[in-house]
């Protein structure tokens, strides 16, 4: 197999990015992006030589635009920007998004409107492929102009300062660079800048989610089937000519995707009068609620999909006329707005798979399923208290999906005055997606848990494939034991890629 992608600045996709971040894929340049790296780079030598004033270039930053700076101070003004700039605080930053961060600035640059010299974009990509990973404190960043702190620790490297993470090992960097042949770069004109200007912070932490979250919402449609097999729920709800009279793309799908899960099941088809009328809202309105989900998470993606293949950096330059044009585009508000979108929908997925759990385990909605669950109820409390940890988790997930865009703290003496905190979208959304996570977990095994107690009664062939994953690695609960060691059971499994290909097998 191909394990090498080719990056060009136009053409980099959220599958490609999994393969590098996850899989450690190599990337190069394409010929085409070189030649223009070269371009851009010849138009700000060319400038240099002139008596005009450009930002960031022979001027200082921020406030400072105003400064000029000789021509023998433009390496020492480089150093000092990342140096400076780096000051952020916080764990370290995942590998995952490490790999991704290096990834998408590299891609930006190599769209040849940078100016920055080949030998520094190839440092970024050597970094990568040899896995020599910087340590990235996760806070810091406002936003705009871009993830400058975050970005600066990622340089720190590459200059020869810092620390890195390699083989497993945390190590200084400049000792990783010789072990590895090579050498720290010295920043020229505008090297700095075109650097740390961008929003790949925030992107990394997106994507990643995203991609995540786009296995999530499979996962929840066959959990939530699971729930609909444990309480004997009516499929009416959910016959296509209900859904196409609102036609709404994802509310459609997820009709369908239930429909094809409860297929041949003996379980449902036990209620084939649907003598309760109608079930509840956590259970008949699954296509709305899921299907607006990922109608939210298509949007997500077409906004990250257009981000990691843009200019993100300031000032850019225009090799066609030979200016160099300061404008705004590490500004994080489109990835700002789209995350915080993410979160709020992720929480909803939550939110409704919380309110089946309660169904699952209350006696008096779980249709003659046992109180809690439990065996013997009483002297076992089965799964009342797990009911407790979604709940809580649910809360956590209210607070967290409060939109981080609508505020700003104006930085640099009020020259940037309206800032996206795009980066805490990010995390929180991060966060957000753990938490779903085990939330799903808990429902997965509730559900299961009531599909044994409708023995011998089966579920539909295809929920009965899932049911099985569950029980080879968990047992039906017969008497209490510490269910946390369960539920991270659960969040293994759902985590693992066999149990998401036995998903991707058995949806729409």
């Amino acid at each position: 197999m191909q394990k090498t992608i080719f990056i060009d600045g136009n053409s980099l996709t959220l599958e490609q990015v999994e393969k590098v971040a996850l899989e450690n894929y190599e990337v190069k340049l394409t010929d085409k992006a070189i030649e223009k790296i070269n371009i851009s780079r010849n138009v700000i030598d060319k400038l240099l030589k002139t008596d005009q004033v450009i930002y960031g270039v022979n001027t200082g930053f921020g406030y400072l635009k105003n400064t000029a700076i000789s021509l023998e101070e433009i390496e020492t003004l480089q150093r000092n920007l990342i140096i400076s700039h780096s000051t952020g605080v916080g764990e370290h930053l995942e590998k995952k998004y490490v790999r991704a961060m290096l990834l998408f600035r590299a891609n930006a640059l190599s769209k040849g409107f940078s100016g920055i010299k080949l030998e520094t974009v190839k440092m970024l990509l050597d970094m990568l492929n040899l896995d020599i990973l910087p340590l990235i404190p996760s806070k810091g960043s406002v936003g705009a102009s871009g993830d400058l702190a975050p970005l600066s620790h990622m340089v720190l490297p590459m200059i020869g300062e810092g620390n890195v993470l390699h083989k497993g090992q945390i190590k200084n960097a400049l000792e990783v660079l010789a072990e590895n042949n090579l050498k720290p770069i010295v920043l020229q004109a505008k090297e700095g800048l075109a650097l740390i200007n961008g929003t790949q912070m925030m992107a990394s932490l997106g994507t990643l989610t995203l991609l995540r979250a786009k296995e999530l919402i499979e996962i929840a449609d066959c959990v939530a089937s699971m729930s609909l097999e444990a309480l004997i729920a009516c499929k009416n709800a959910f016959r296509e000519e209900l859904h196409i009279i609102r036609n709404h793309k994802g509310q459609v799908h997820v009709a369908k995707n239930i429909m094809n899960l409860l297929k041949d099941s003996k379980i449902i088809d036990s209620n084939c009068h649907c003598n309760q009328v109608q079930d509840a809202y956590s259970l008949r309105c699954i296509p709305q609620v899921h299907g607006a989900i990922r109608d939210t998470l298509e949007y997500v993606e077409k906004v990250l999909s257009v981000e990691i293949n843009s200019v993100t950096d300031n000032p850019i330059v225009l090799p066609e006329t030979e200016e160099v044009i300061s404008g705004g585009n590490f500004h994080g508000e489109p990835l700002a707005l789209a995350l915080d979108f993410l979160a709020i929908a992720l929480s909803e997925l939550g939110n409704i798979s919380e309110r089946r759990i309660e169904r699952l385990v209350n006696p008096t909605l779980n249709n003659n399923l046992p109180p809690f669950l439990a065996k013997n109820s009483g002297v076992n409390s089965g799964f009342m208290i797990a009911q407790y940890t979604a709940a809580a988790l649910v809360s956590e997930n209210k607070v967290l999906s409060h939109p981080a865009s609508v505020d700003s703290i104006p930085t640099s003496g009020n020259q940037e005055d309206h800032v996206s905190m795009g980066s805490i979208s990010a995390k929180k959304v991060c966060t957000i997606l753990e938490n779903i996570e085990n939330i799903l977990s808990i429902e997965l095994l509730c559900s299961s848990q009531g599909i044994d107690f409708r023995e011998p009664l089966q579920p539909s062939p295809k929920l009965q494939s899932i049911h099985n994953l569950v029980r080879e690695k968990i047992p039906s609960l017969i008497e209490d034991r510490n269910l946390s060691e369960d539920i991270l059971k659960a969040k293994n499994l759902i985590q693992s890629k066999g149990f998401v290909g036995q998903i991707k097998q058995i949806v729409l």
